[in-house]
């Protein structure tokens, strides 16, 4: 009975854990985005990155570079890392069980043995056994395990991140070379028509109706609308230089071009509950951070109660080799260890507390991160609606501007306005039709953001990992 008994106590202390219960921290943030003003606009939504990007030739570079990017790989290995270390901290759960032969043979000089003749001994030993094995009465070395599991957890949460952002960074990049390419071709059409003006004014000069500052003033224009060119040159090239380190291969420069005018990105839904934040894996990240620090605070706890440690073996021993495995050989070795914790000058409290401050600080970067991924979708839903209307307000623009340019132009040519008023002209055009390229840009670069704001691929209802309990869950169990 006194047996059962104690069976019974081991097996409850055995059961017992010093870790916390977890609450989530409630978001700081509102349970619904804005849906008023520059908030209101609504369209259908999608699922992941190849249905969001319409462009085959975006599509595959996206495709190439979450093959080959260089630092989305080293996001892997670390993963690959971490799960290393969790099997490492994980296996102190179990008795390390190893096998020992030694064997050895000394000569001792007959002044030290106290025969006065020199002796040659030998020993010999096979020995199988447990060394110093843990037994976790109060759960050390399991919060310490689950501490390496959520830290694992939470680097896989990093990886993802780090993906979302390639396919972001791909897009911009990808964006912003189209972009320069269109505003370097404007500029090279535009180049063209200074250089016929400023022909135009010298063969009016020569026939008396232009003045020499007439010419000085086309060959501004001219002059300016060439350095533009060399300005779009250097920045396409070093475009394509950033897209291909990006990718992590070569990028084909004559890529089939989509207008930048044309749709290139598809629209998600405004008015999303903020919940689809706990999507993020940042977020996911910083609550895989934050529960880890729980855990810890459960081995602190665990520091203060004695520990008990198990060094067994059995084995055979013997003066001679042949004899090692004969009958009355057999030895054996039992060694239990209790270890408790009298004075330490208040180190194991100090432990306790600073296990408490990370997690109050992890806390604290978690709603941090709640609060500014709210912040940036915020930002881009708001971008949204009046991209569309500054859009419509340039587009507007660069036909009043091009209608100012037929105006003028004719008008010179005709002879009743100055070249003065035809070079403004030109100008104004050309400065519009620049303005509206950047405008597309900063409106497609948005999209994009808002994408990746709401966490990449998403779905209505999903929920994550951490919010459905599946995270307090062993996802390595099955490789034990």
């Amino acid at each position: 009975m006194n047996k059962m008994c104690t069976l019974a106590i081991a097996s409850m202390l055995s059961g017992c854990s010093l870790i916390p219960d977890y609450q989530r921290p409630p978001a700081p943030v509102p349970a619904q985005y804005p849906q008023d003003g520059v908030y209101a606009l609504a369209q259908s939504g999608t699922s992941d990155w190849q249905a969001l990007f319409h462009d085959p030739a975006l599509q595959q570079l996206i495709r190439d570079a979450l093959v080959n990017n260089r630092d989305l790989r080293v996001a892997a290995l670390n993963v690959e890392a971490f799960q290393a270390q969790y099997r490492i901290q994980r296996a102190d759960l179990f008795p390390a069980v190893s096998a020992t032969g030694a064997g050895q043979r000394r000569r001792l000089p007959g002044d030290v043995n106290g025969t006065g003749k020199p002796a040659i001994t030998s020993s010999y030993s096979a020995t199988l056994g447990v060394s110093a094995y843990e037994l976790d009465f109060f759960g050390r070395v399991r919060s310490l395990g689950e501490q390496a599991m959520l830290t694992y957890l939470g680097t896989e949460e990093a990886r993802r991140s780090a993906q979302l952002s390639l396919v972001a960074n791909v897009a911009n990049a990808y964006l912003t070379w189209r972009a320069d390419q269109e505003l370097l071709a404007l500029a090279g059409q535009t180049l063209v028509a200074n250089e016929h003006s400023l022909r135009l004014t010298r063969r009016s000069k020569t026939a008396g109706k232009a003045s020499a500052l007439d010419v000085v003033q086309a060959r501004t224009s001219v002059e300016s609308t060439r350095a533009s060119v060399a300005r779009y040159e250097r920045q396409v090239a070093q475009d394509l230089n950033n897209l291909t380190l990006l990718v992590g291969g070569p990028v084909d420069e004559k890529l089939p071009a989509r207008p930048l005018a044309a749709d290139w990105v598809a629209r998600v839904p405004a008015g999303l509950p903020s919940d689809l934040l706990q999507r993020r894996p940042d977020i996911l990240q910083a609550e895989y951070q934050l529960r880890a620090a729980n855990a810890n605070i459960g081995a602190a706890r665990a520091a203060f109660f004695p520990s008990v440690s198990l060094t067994a073996n059995a084995g055979s021993a013997s003066t001679q080799l042949s004899g090692l495995f004969k009958g009355g050989s057999g030895s054996w070795t039992f060694q239990p260890q209790i270890n408790l914790p009298i004075f330490n000058a208040g180190s194991l409290r100090a432990s306790l507390d600073y296990a408490k401050l990370q997690k109050d600080i992890s806390v604290a970067q978690y709603e941090k991160s709640i609060q500014t991924a709210f912040q940036e979708v915020a930002d881009g839903l708001a971008a949204r609606q009046t991209f569309i209307d500054q859009l419509q307000a340039q587009q507007d623009f660069v036909a009043a501007n091009q209608q100012y340019y037929d105006l003028a132009e004719h008008r010179y040519r005709s002879g009743v306005d100055s070249n003065l008023t035809f070079l403004d002209a030109q100008r104004a055009l050309f400065s519009s039709q620049q303005a509206l390229i950047v405008d597309r840009l900063a409106q497609l670069v948005a999209e994009v953001n808002l994408y990746t704001a709401l966490g990449g691929a998403w779905a209505e209802g999903a929920t994550s990992p951490v919010a459905s309990g599946l995270a307090t869950q062993n996802p390595l169990a099955s490789g034990f």
